[in-house]
Order: C-alpha cells, then sequence, then structure tokens
C-alpha cells in the first residue's frame, strides 16, 4: 500500500503469510519458488494502517501481483470467514487502544522478531518434508 511505510514487521510477518500458502497465490494457484517471490505478495483485508489486524493472520493472504491488483482486499477475504472471525477481525480493526498497545508498549522490534521465529520454524518443518499449507503463531503482546 501506498504511503505506509513497510517495517522489518511487515517484511517478516509477510515471509510468514507467503510460507504458510506453500509460496503459492491463494487466488490461482500459481506457485512460486521462495528464491523467485517477488511476484507473491502479502495482501490485507483491512489496510496495514489498522494496527490492530496488521500482524494477524486471518487479515492477510499470499496472492500474485496480478490477483493482489484483480481482487485482493477484504471483500474477497470475507467469502471465506465464518461469522465469528469477520466479527472478531473487525473488533480487532476497530480497536485503536488495541492497535496503540502493538505499536507503542511492544514495538515493531518484538513483532519482527517474533515472526522471524515463525518464519525459521515454517522452514524447517518444509525441509523436514511438510507439504501445504502450515499455520503460524500470531503475535499478541
Amino acid at each position: 500500500m501506498a504511503g505506509i511505510k513497510r517495517t522489518p514487521a511487515d517484511i517478516a510477518f509477510s515471509y510468514c503469510v507467503r510460507e504458510r500458502a506453500d509460496w503459492t497465490c491463494e487466488r490461482c494457484g500459481t506457485k512460486y519458488p521462495p528464491d523467485r517471490a517477488r511476484g507473491l505478495e502479502c495482501s490485507h483485508g483491512h489496510t496495514r494502517g489498522k494496527w490492530g489486524v496488521r500482524f494477524v493472520g486471518l487479515n492477510a493472504e499470499a496472492l500474485c501481483t496480478g490477483c493482489h491488483f484483480l481482487e485482493g482486499g477484504l471483500a474477497r477475504m470475507q467469502r471465506s470467514w465464518t461469522d465469528w472471525q469477520r466479527e472478531r477481525v473487525l473488533e480487532l480493526a476497530n480497536d485503536t487502544a488495541w492497535g496503540q498497545s502493538i505499536r507503542r508498549t511492544k514495538g515493531v522490534g518484538a513483532i519482527a522478531r517474533h515472526y522471524r521465529d515463525e518464519f525459521e520454524r515454517m522452514k524447517a518443518m518444509r525441509r523436514d518434508g511438510v507439504v501445504g499449507r502450515i499455520e503460524f503463531e500470531d503475535f499478541w503482546p
């Protein structure tokens, strides 16, 4: 998204989202090898400007650049969410106090460390032969 600076936490989170999808676009199914994955992006439902859901896995998916442009975002994600998931993500997105606590209390350094560790764990699982979708733990201060 133009205008919102990508932090080290954003980058680490994006790697987790793409690894979770096994480096595959979740809309069209195009596979991207991790060493040539520039065409695969982390698409957020609620914008990254909403700190309460900026680093929540349910609010993000891996989409190729074309699919991200054509159909990325909230409307696409909401079609796959349960009512509970939709309400929870909306609650977190609109809770500005929660978003500020994530941003200020723990800072993006702790968030980046958490997602770098999760990414390393997921890569180890791949090396051990795990295929398909691998979930990661969200950061909760």
